[in-house]
């Protein structure tokens, strides 16, 4: 790295051999590949089905869509779903498009998750849905969510776009809901041009995604399957039979077979990152003048959080201004409160209590990036600036 980026390239000379495989294949739409990716990530993240899409925001509608289209406990419109103030729009979007009540609740502004006592106040009986955002690497406290569910009629969803690789417990963080997203877009911890996947335990589940995927088709369905029953063992009947009001969100065969050569490095990426955090952490944790993102579980470390603390004597705008002058990207810390966005005017809404954490770390809050492989110097460099800054 010339400078202190924020992603940085995960391919080497397997991903362009696997995309030259594709290209001599012939075959470019998913396929052999994309099959074959699915089913080695549903392994490593430890869920029974995979079903890979276009970007972590396509899996995030089809997982959305997905849950009003079962047998049993459909969602329907207007059902109240609880979301995290700070988030990426497409965690929110979908749950806009398909008509469902969104109520904001708090983060808490060190792990930037859920305020877990914002959270549990903010359940009522008309809540139907929690969507869990495990931000920047950092899973939730899967178990006080639990027990803030408990034995309500509550559906739980995991956007783990950020935080693939991440632990709770023995657990994969993205596998502790229904379904659970990822992303495998260019700056996440794999790529595979532009990527998402949604993992589920749940068949009838599964072959919904499978239809919604591709048109609201049967083609790809198995013969005996949750969405038509059975289907007919004549192929050309069952081309262009539509079920399901779906998409075209497939990914293509070169993200398939470009997404098999990340998994096998994958480990090794979790681990590199965790050792940059360890020297982050050891320079960062008794700063004066920053909060840093308190680690849940096992983190991944997307990237590292930095928070002015109350009357430090400079601004975040100073703060960015010399990161800036000295080559090191920075960015607000995903899109801070999201409830201030103008899009939300469209939104059917509410604002629980107040976003107290949320409106600090829009205000006072950025990140900067982490790798998949050593960027200590680039640690140490940042600390000093700071420091500088802070005399």
């Amino acid at each position: 790295m010339t400078k202190y980026s924020l992603a940085s390239s995960t391919w080497d000379d397997f991903e362009i051999e696997a995309i030259n495989k594709v290209v001599g294949s012939g075959m470019f739409t998913m396929g052999k590949y994309v099959q074959q990716f699915e089913e080695n990530f549903a392994n490593y993240v430890g869920s029974r089905y995979c079903v890979m899409v276009n970007s972590g925001s396509s899996a995030n509608l089809l997982a959305t869509a997905a849950l009003f289209y079962r047998r049993e406990n459909k969602l329907k419109p207007g059902d109240e779903v609880i979301v995290p103030a700070v988030s990426w729009p497409t965690t929110y979007y979908p749950l806009y498009q398909y008509g469902l009540k969104l109520k904001f609740v708090d983060i808490d502004h060190l792990t930037l998750n859920y305020n877990l006592k914002s959270l549990k106040d903010a359940v009522t009986e008309q809540t139907r849905m929690i969507m869990v955002v495990n931000l920047l690497g950092n899973p939730n406290n899967f178990d006080e969510i639990q027990k803030i569910i408990g034995e309500k009629n509550i559906i739980l969803i995991e956007d783990n776009c950020e935080s693939l690789g991440a632990t709770f417990g023995s657990k994969q963080a993205g596998t502790f809901g229904e379904m659970g997203t990822f992303s495998s877009f260019f700056s996440h911890h794999i790529s595979t041009m532009e990527g998402g996947m949604v993992v589920t335990e749940d068949e009838e589940l599964y072959h919904i995604l499978l239809s919604l995927r591709a048109h609201g088709w049967t083609r790809n369905l198995p013969k005996q399957n949750y969405v038509c029953g059975t289907k007919s063992d004549n192929p050309f009947e069952e081309s262009f039979r539509f079920v399901l009001p779906g998409y075209n969100v497939r990914p293509i065969e070169m993200s398939g077979a470009i997404g098999l050569e990340q998994l096998k490095k994958l480990p090794e990426f979790i681990e590199q990152r965790r050792e940059n955090a360890r020297l982050f952490k050891d320079l960062f944790q008794e700063n004066p003048c920053f909060y840093i993102q308190q680690e849940v579980g096992n983190s991944s470390w997307f990237g590292f959080s930095l928070i002015l603390k109350e009357d430090v004597p400079f601004t975040r705008s100073d703060v960015i201004r010399t990161l800036q002058e000295n080559e090191i990207d920075c960015r607000p810390i995903v899109a801070g409160n999201f409830a201030k966005n103008e899009v939300v005017k469209y939104f059917d809404y509410e604002i629980h209590s107040e976003l107290k954490n949320a409106e600090y770390i829009d205000k006072n809050g950025f990140f900067v990036g982490n790798h998949q492989f050593n960027i200590h110097n680039e640690i140490r460099f940042l600390h000093n600036l700071l420091r500088n800054l802070q005399s």
